[in-house]
């Protein structure tokens, strides 16, 4: 539990009463409201919550401007509530830059252990000094400063990019499956979210495949995980995982 943090809740449709804000303010939360977008984005500017809690209503995947807004200026963990359980729906908000995506209702409980694991996932302490992995010729993975440098080209990582790849680089050659990297990733609540890491894994393999469509470095094992490629002699990698990261 993260004693303190200020939580936005926002959205026009927030159909959740006393309810919801009175429990997380149980828990240690300050808990902030907005009515609509707009306020939200205000909000965010001059309160500077640690999370939103962002209830959008999502028709044909279009009411979400909202987050982007948001995204645009802020990095500030945002969970999107929606009546929508649709996986298109879900994946677009995703995509747009939501953290978590819960379908109404949801418990108080639930929505709480949501926020608690966002919170710990943006705190996170950075890796301990690497000296940036050669994996060959064409591929570079300096985790030290966020980065991967494929044919001479600099790629920055996201946050969940950067944690996602650590954990499939730290287990070169070996298997991880699904319910593993999101634990790992994610949190422990996530293991059923699968939907999640294929959707990283895709955008790591946009960024470090030179062909997308057939990855040399990570593999999918069908309906188990993925692999990222055997890196031989080169164990180095594999001393990060002492650092409880």
């Amino acid at each position: 539990m993260i004693q303190g943090a200020r939580i936005l809740m926002a959205g026009g449709e927030l159909d959740m009463g006393d309810t919801i804000p009175a429990y997380l303010d149980t828990q240690g939360y300050v808990v902030l409201q907005a009515g609509d977008g707009a306020e939200a984005l205000t909000k965010v500017r001059t309160a500077l919550p640690d999370l939103v809690v962002l209830d959008a209503m999502i028709s044909d995947m279009e009411d979400l401007s909202a987050l982007r807004e948001i995204r645009s200026l802020s990095d500030v963990p945002v969970i999107i509530l929606s009546d929508t359980c649709d996986e298109d729906a879900k994946i677009h908000a995703l995509h747009l830059g939501a953290d978590d995506y819960l379908t109404k209702p949801v418990s108080p409980r639930e929505l709480s252990a949501r926020i608690e694991s966002a919170l710990r996932r943006a705190g996170r302490p950075a890796l301990m000094p690497l000296d940036a992995l050669v994996v060959d010729d064409d591929l570079t993975i300096d985790f030290p400063r966020n980065r991967i440098v494929h044919h001479g080209t600099e790629e920055a990582l996201t946050a969940t990019e950067h944690r996602l790849l650590y954990h499939l680089v730290t287990n070169a050659g070996r298997l991880v499956p699904y319910e593993a990297l999101l634990a790992r990733v994610w949190g422990s609540e996530y293991r059923e979210e699968v939907q999640y890491v294929r959707l990283y894994v895709r955008y790591l393999r946009a960024k470090l495949e030179p062909d997308s469509a057939h990855p040399k470095y990570i593999m999918t094992e069908k309906g188990l995980g993925y692999r990222f490629a055997d890196l031989g002699g080169t164990r180095e990698p594999l001393a990060l995982a002492r650092a409880g990261y």
